[in-house]
């Protein structure tokens, strides 16, 4: 039992275990999560798993997921950012639909995505003509790339920033505005700052879903060795070639990807808080 204080009385919360009708369908949950993923780290051709990691194909792959990752986060943290903070702060015509605007890459699905960038800003797209009259050709480049990481990125820093702007007393920033700052100056000294963890674990989650992206990146930038063939378009073809090798690239991204939920751990997961006894 866990002695608990309200309204000037202690309480005592009793726990109880849990009842079989609920613990086994939650342990065979568990074990549907589990089992595929122990499954590559079983399967990982761990006798010559580095000299499979650096071959050059593969290393290649990763400087570019690096770098379009990484150029993902960059640009939605510019936009995201301003985004997340007039969704949270400001009552404007169509916000709703802006929210929903946001939500929507995230259950679009990944191949759905790739074709609305090409009928957005592939050559034959709404934008297509434009940009190619001034000698912007997305689709099928390092640039297209970024730019699908984004779509499908975007909204995980944008909503997990909303969240904690919404959370915050609006007394500090209106204490600065009284004292001369500017929205600017207000944003980046007090508002960001009260911020930081949630940004922090937006930036997270926005990086590695950009690291993490295949069917929009494939369907709209293709997979071009050294130009858009990033890690998850590498483990596709080397199913095809060197299952082994797949198995290797895969076991990185997910130690990467576990290393991103470890490092959120009650920030954006949402730890649970007792209150003291």
């Amino acid at each position: 039992m866990t002695p608990r204080r309200g309204g000037g009385r202690t309480t005592t919360r009793v726990r109880h275990r849990p009842p079989l009708t609920l613990a086994l369908p939650a342990l065979l949950a568990v074990a549907f999560l589990l089992v595929p993923l122990l499954g590559i780290v079983a399967d990982a051709p761990w006798h010559d798993l580095g000299a499979r990691l650096t071959e050059p194909s593969v290393v290649e792959a990763l400087r570019l997921s690096l770098l379009v990752s990484g150029w993902a986060l960059v640009l939605s943290v510019a936009v995201g950012v301003p985004l997340a903070w007039l969704l949270a702060r400001t009552d404007f015509p169509g916000r709703t639909a802006v929210r929903c605007l946001v939500i929507l890459p995230m259950v679009l699905p990944p191949t759905v995505a790739g074709v609305a960038l090409l009928r957005g800003l592939g050559r034959r797209g709404l934008l297509g003509g434009p940009l190619e009259s001034i000698g912007v050709n997305l689709p099928f480049s390092t640039a297209g790339a970024v730019l699908a990481a984004v779509f499908v990125s975007m909204p995980f820093l944008v909503i997990t920033l909303e969240g904690a702007l919404a959370g915050i007393e609006p007394q500090y920033e209106e204490a600065a505005a009284t004292m001369g700052a500017g929205p600017l100056t207000t944003l980046r000294l007090v508002t960001l700052p009260m911020v930081g963890p949630s940004l922090a674990a937006g930036a997270a989650l926005c990086w590695a879903r950009a690291l993490g992206e295949f069917g929009a990146t494939i369907t709209f930038a293709g997979n071009l060795e050294g130009t858009t063939q990033t890690l998850p378009l590498k483990v596709y073809l080397l199913l095809q070639e060197d299952p082994e090798a797949a198995t290797a690239v895969s076991l990185l991204l997910l130690l990467i990807a576990a290393a991103v939920i470890v490092g959120l751990r009650g920030r954006w997961l949402g730890s649970v808080r007792r209150s003291p006894g």
